[in-house]
């Protein structure tokens, strides 16, 4: 690739691009710079030859991506938070899903949060046991604001992903594939990334138009659909400067249980 990534780590083999989130000390949490690098390397992936299939994972065994780094916008006004959600939709989540090559993400460790809606957005996901699973927002006041709130209701329908959301409780890799979050579950993290590149393989020998048309067909969202979207957008946005977004933070900063 000709751009080099400070937070990404890049790895190409026979038709097949691994991207590998490398912010190790911060649970690989997803921060404006990171999104944007991401965003970037998409952009360079849709138009070559040489990639056909797309691997997303996340640098060590302890996370695939931990969430948002909530430090970066905890003091966000309702206008900034609106826009933060809305360009993270359009230069990433929706770019994910909306991508003209198979995305498959490699889940190791935690994945909460917007980590959660990055391998949502993705259109094949594959776990190791050591996963854990969830939407926690509402511990903090907030909602999931990358797409979550529709993307997990059209995965797993309605009653779980309305469970998993409104008790921002975890779930394991078990769970999570037999809820249908997960599409394969392996013992460790080197076989994860085995299946991932094995499933990628069998891919990308298949002919890459007609790959593509099916994922073409696949995106297609009713207008209801898009009108969830931005009414996340909105709701996450209302969700900044209330009372309890400020005490799902200081709690979350502090190590405690909120006091709603």
């Amino acid at each position: 690739m000709s751009t080099s990534y400070s937070l990404l780590e890049i790895e190409q083999e026979q038709y097949i691009s691994k991207i590998t989130i490398s912010r190790p000390k911060q649970l690989n949490a997803l921060n404006t710079k990171l999104i944007q690098e991401l965003s970037d390397a998409l952009d360079e992936f849709e138009n070559t030859k040489e990639t056909r299939v797309l691997i997303i994972t996340g640098s060590g065994e302890k996370s695939f991506v931990a969430g948002a780094d909530i430090k970066e916008f905890m003091e966000f006004t309702t206008t900034q938070a609106y826009q933060l959600s809305q360009k993270g939709q359009e230069i990433l989540f929706d770019k994910i899903a909306n991508f003209n090559k198979p995305v498959i993400a490699a889940i190791n460790g935690y994945v909460l949060g917007g980590g959660l809606e990055l391998a949502l957005a993705c259109h094949i996901r594959i776990a190791s046991k050591n996963a854990k699973f969830g939407l926690p927002e509402s511990k903090l006041g907030l909602i999931p604001g990358y797409g979550g709130t529709q993307r997990l209701t059209q995965i797993i329908g309605k009653g779980r992903s309305l469970e998993m959301m409104l008790s921002a409780s975890t779930i394991g890799s078990k769970q999570a594939l037999d809820w249908g979050i997960i599409n394969h579950l392996t013992d460790t993290t080197e076989e994860l990334i085995q299946k991932s590149i094995d499933l990628a393989t069998n891919i990308a020998s298949n002919a890459p138009t007609a790959i593509s048309k099916i994922l073409s067909i696949n995106k297609l969202v009713d207008k209801q659909q898009q009108q969830g979207f931005l009414k996340e957008i909105e709701l996450f946005s209302s969700c900044f400067q209330t009372e309890d977004f400020h005490e799902g933070i200081s709690a979350f900063l502090e190590k405690r249980k909120p006091k709603f």
